[in-house]
């Protein structure tokens, strides 16, 4: 319930309504039916299988309207970046002549996978096509990416490119990788080389854990305490955990 006593502050009420507004139209979205490529790799199968089984996420879990607000801020920064790689003379494509956007379905539409488009040409010191992904990320985070690239800082989003490139078939031209810094709004770039064996073990993981649900197999949890903070982050931590090997 929603606290609109006197000692509330106008911020607190405000961010209270906008919370729940937001997680209204949330609850209203229709939930995805497939595994989807851009989450291929997280650090553990086992909370891979929950999401992909829609497993209920445990008691006071669920994405805050703050979590929501940083998913939002991603989408938009996204296409202020397809606005500027325009504007600075590369013809990048996001989405079909129809209106969807680019992507590519498997194991009969249970794998599926949404790039964030094509760079077709543009200036010259690039290799075309190329896939494009991108990405809003706080200092923090985008400082690590800079300074240790994109395999070993964001190794979630490698793997997204690599299975990407792989079933779009655009493994022949480095990827273009780009993410925006939300609190100094610098940009970091990479070229990312077609990695296939990651593009392999990824899809290879996807089918692992489609079978595996379907059998009713529980796959393995990929840590040995429930306190390693990968677990303490995950929303199936008491589900992983309670009851279970």
């Amino acid at each position: 319930m929603m606290d609109f006593n006197s000692s509330s502050s106008i911020s607190g009420q405000i961010a209270a309504l906008v919370d729940a507004g937001m997680q209204r139209v949330r609850s209203t979205q229709t939930q995805r039916e497939y595994l989807g490529a851009s989450r291929l790799g997280a650090s553990c199968e086992r909370a891979l299988q929950y999401e992909f089984a829609k497993a209920p996420v445990d008691h006071g879990r669920d994405h805050d309207g703050r979590l929501l607000r940083i998913f939002e801020r991603g989408h938009v920064m996204e296409d202020c970046m397809v606005e500027w790689l325009r504007a600075a003379g590369f013809d990048l494509r996001t989405r079909k002549p129809s209106g969807d956007q680019f992507g590519f379905s498997a194991v009969g539409g249970r794998l599926q996978g949404h790039i964030d488009g094509v760079i077709v040409g543009g200036p010259e010191g690039f290799a075309y096509p190329a896939l494009w992904e991108c990405k809003c990320l706080g200092s923090k985070s985008w400082r690590d990416l800079e300074k240790n690239r994109l395999a070993v800082a964001k190794p979630i989003y490698a793997a997204q490119v690599a299975i990407y490139q792989a079933y779009l078939e655009l493994h022949e031209q480095p990827a273009i990788f780009t993410a925006i810094n939300a609190d100094t709004m610098e940009i970091y770039t990479e070229l990312v080389p077609f990695d296939a064996a990651l593009a392999q073990r990824m899809s290879d993981r996807a089918l692992k854990v489609i079978t595996a649900t379907d059998a009713g197999e529980l796959l393995p949890r990929s840590f040995l305490e429930s306190t390693h903070f990968e677990c303490r982050m995950c929303a199936w931590q008491d589900r992983c955990w309670r009851n279970t090997p």
